[in-house]
Formats: structure tokens, sequence, C-alpha cells
């Protein structure tokens, strides 16, 4: 906006110029300020009370700095196992979903074959579709696999029912395939095909042109959508809680049953082990690829 648009709008409104001014100028960046804080608060919250000095079975309220929580991180009954679940299901759901939605994307935006639009839009299904509608939808089948014919004589006895670590480790991967596909795609359509075609013409085959052009220009891609699949599989409850069955807990599922009689320091010391290191990841992450750049 100009001064004499500026101006205009003040002898119109009657507000002085140098405050319309000063408002568009503060304007934006006051807007900004506050979604960050907005976002930010409820982890600077988690971080915030991971050092406090709480009495009694509840770290709700402030009462002084403690280190007790970071020298003791695991020291609260059925903790240590969650966790370990939860970071098993996660990188194995991770690894197995990014490898599979890779190679989907590489096979959606570079070839051409029939019922290729149909796929395309089953992708986005998953992502759409409310986890507690997924979440009981896959216990049906889980349960109907041990139950009715002709699933019952069709899948292996104990893949799919009892339900355990297995039935939430198919279910991780089948919702994180869609966000590892979305995101290695939009990373595809902007690949420029010239840098391989120019290395076939200096003598590389399809597999050295692949591994030596293709992979390394798209593993930014590629390791941004591990790490969007690892984040929503290591945090997981609505879809996790259906398909886990009695005995298995991952740390959402453990959280959850134990809040209710406590809410130890451990909950936000390992929470904010999980930002910092995701943190940490992105930020290596950046500067590799700068340094590259």
């Amino acid at each position: 906006m100009t001064t004499t648009t500026l101006d205009r709008t003040a002898a119109r409104t009657g507000v002085p110029s140098r405050w319309l001014r000063t408002a568009r100028r503060w304007a934006l960046p006051a807007f900004t300020a506050l979604v960050v804080v907005y976002l930010l608060i409820p982890i600077a919250v988690m971080i915030v009370f991971s050092f406090n000095d709480y009495q009694g079975k509840f770290n709700y309220v402030w009462s002084g700095f403690t280190l007790n929580g970071w020298l003791h991180p695991l020291d609260w009954q059925g903790l240590p196992d969650a966790l370990r679940t939860s970071l098993f299901i996660a990188v194995t759901s991770t690894i197995v979903a990014t490898i599979l939605g890779t190679l989907i994307g590489l096979a959606l935006v570079r070839y051409q074959f029939r019922g290729r639009g149909f796929i395309n839009g089953l992708i986005f299904l998953p992502m759409a579709t409310p986890e507690i509608v997924m979440g009981a939808s896959l216990l049906t089948m889980f349960v109907a696999s041990a139950t009715q014919e002709p699933l019952k004589g069709i899948v292996p006895k104990g893949l799919l029912f009892p339900l355990g670590i297995q039935t939430i480790l198919i279910a991780h991967v089948m919702f994180n395939i869609s966000y590892v596909v979305v995101t290695v795609k939009a990373r595809l359509i902007g690949f420029d095909r010239r840098l391989e075609e120019a290395a076939m013409d200096l003598g590389a085959n399809e597999w050295s042109t692949f591994w030596k052009v293709t992979f390394p220009l798209i593993l930014p891609g590629i390791v941004a959508a591990g790490l969007l699949a690892f984040s929503l599989s290591i945090d997981d409850f609505i879809i996790t809680s259906l398909v886990s069955g009695p005995t298995t807990n991952t740390f959402p599922i453990w959280v959850y049953s134990i809040q209710r009689n406590a809410l130890p320091v451990q909950i936000n010391v390992i929470g904010s082990i999980i930002f910092l290191s995701a943190v940490g990841f992105v930020a290596i992450s950046n500067i590799v690829q700068a340094r590259r750049r």
C-alpha cells in the first residue's frame, strides 16, 4: 500500500496515516509471533515440567527445579517395556513403510499403467479416514481372520490373531505408507529427468543411474517421509489401542492407563527426549543438505 493510498484510507476512516503505517508494519510480525507461541506453549510446558521437583504422584504444580527426572528417565514400573515396544514398532514400521512408499511413489510418478489414477486416489483414503473407524475396521478383520471362513482357512494361524505387536505393525505400516507416498511424490514431481538421461548417455546403466543420480536427489524427500512416518507411529494411540490386544503396551497406551492414578515426571522427560531428538535430526539433515549444495 503506497503513502497516497494510506492517506486516502486515513482520510476516509478518520484514522491518522501514521497509525496505519505502524499497524501495517507490525501486524504480520505480531500475528506470526502469536501463532508460534500458540504452537510452542504445550511443548514448552512439557520441557519445563520435566525439571519439576513435584510432590505426590501428579506432576501438575511447579514445586522447584530438579534433575531427578532426567537422571532416572525410566524409573517407573512398566515404562521401560512400553517405551521399548513403541520404539521397536516405530522403527520397524517406518523402515517398511518408507521402502514400500518410495517404490509406490516412483511407480506412480514415472510409469503409465492402467488404474494409475484410481491408485492415486486410493492412496489418500487412509489419510482421510478417521482413525477410530480405521482401527475398528482393522480389529474386525483381525478377529474375523481367526473365526470366519474363508479367512480362517487362508490366513496362517497366529499372524493376525491373537492381537499383539504384529497386528500393531501391520496397522502402522498401512497408515504410514500413504504419507510416505505423498511426500516422495512431491519430491519426484520436481525432479529433472535430464540428469538421468545425461548419466545414461555417459554410459551408466539403469541401476547405476538410480543409485548415483536419482537416489541422492530424492533422498531428502525420503528422509522427510521417514521422519513423518516415525512421528506418526510412535505417538499413535487410537488405532494402536484397538489392535494391540490386552497384553501389549506402547508408550501412549501406558501413559493413558497410568494417568488415572499418577502422572510421573518421566512422561515429560521421555516426551522431551523424543521432541529434542527429532529437532536435532532435522537440524543435522538440513545442515548436511546445505553443505551438499
